[in-house]
């Protein structure tokens, strides 16, 4: 299977959100859900991309609802003890979890030993934002464009390339793009997007796959240039930078993201009403603008919807990780 395809489809559902009509304010009416506090767990720690988008939407959260949501930080395991324990959480609406392009699309196919099933483990409530990645070079990385890097690397094969750590975003990123460009690359992982831009930076590696939120204060100072973006469409806030599909890989799409989800079982009742409140949270301008501050794209939609992605998302990943051999320790 080509693992781009399932892009299209998922761009299109997508675009049908445009035309949903704002979801209503939630009733308060005593007895409803929520009618007591409601916990939000982040399998990672706080301050990451995840942690940040999470209490955004717990935040606005409490505003709405007559009860508080908190965040609580599970750490650990490539995001894996989080999610077991999002999973073996009370399936009555009052824990709730974020699972991410990482945990739900790539562990699956790279973690020996996952004690959670990414489809059936859980109730998809709605994707919350997705993050674009970057490919970004070293200024003095003899390469403008990025035909110009495709050809570079096809003649000096087994060029390195720096990511946020093993089984990222951004590792998976670049793996597919290798595949899809037919290209041989070297691995470099970093303990995050931080210390590799830095060598990126100091020229101590010459290209990195990163996510938009890290990159574009880089790029908009030139200390790094930008060859291409992985969305399907140009950002808005690099309306100049090509994307790599419309260069040299039709139908290349790669992105970080981060959903909300619920234990499997959750009354469908009780998930629909946290979708809807969510929905409006995020087609909130206000909510809008500040996550395209970030380089990031809010993208609400249905639980139906958020449950295909994931499904497609663990396909895509399967089979890069399958061409890449790409394995985390277990």
């Amino acid at each position: 299977m080509d693992p781009t395809k399932q892009s299209v489809s998922r761009r299109a559902a997508v675009v049908t959100l445009a035309g949903l009509a704002a979801a209503p304010r939630p009733s308060r009416a005593q007895g409803e859900f929520p009618s007591r506090p409601v916990r939000v767990i982040v399998p990672f720690p706080p301050g990451q991309a995840a942690d940040v988008f999470a209490r955004i939407v717990a935040d606005e959260l409490s505003k709405r609802w007559p009860q508080r949501v908190v965040v609580e930080n599970r750490a650990g395991g490539a995001g894996a003890i989080g999610m077991e324990a999002i999973a073996r959480a009370p399936a009555d609406g009052y824990t709730l979890g974020v699972g991410t392009s990482g945990t739900l699309g790539v562990n699956p196919s790279v973690l020996p030993g996952i004690r959670y099933d990414a489809e059936r483990d859980f109730t998809p409530i709605t994707n919350l934002v997705l993050v674009p990645l970057v490919i970004a070079v070293n200024p003095a990385f003899p390469v403008a464009t990025v035909q110009d890097l495709v050809a570079h690397i096809r003649a000096n094969p087994g060029q390195e390339f720096g990511s946020a750590g093993p089984a990222t975003a951004q590792h998976m990123a670049a793996e597919l793009f290798a595949y899809r460009a037919g290209l041989s690359m070297v691995h470099v992982p970093y303990r995050g997007s931080g210390p590799a831009m830095t060598d990126l930076v100091a020229g101590n590696i010459k290209l990195m796959f990163d996510s938009t939120t890290s990159a574009l204060p880089q790029i908009q100072a030139g200390r790094v240039r930008a060859l291409a973006v992985t969305t399907p469409q140009r950002l808005a806030q690099l309306p100049n930078v090509p994307t790599v599909a419309e260069t040299v890989a039709s139908d290349y799409a790669a992105m970080g993201w981060s959903g909300l989800v619920a234990p499997a079982g959750t009354p469908a009742e009780v998930a629909r009403k946290i979708n809807a409140d969510v929905v409006a949270i995020l087609r909130d301008p206000a909510v809008v603008a500040r996550m395209a501050e970030s380089g990031t794209i809010a993208d609400p939609g249905t639980p139906e919807q958020f449950a295909q992605f994931i499904r497609s998302e663990i396909a895509k990943w399967r089979e890069v990780a399958r061409v890449a051999n790409v394995r985390l320790e277990g």
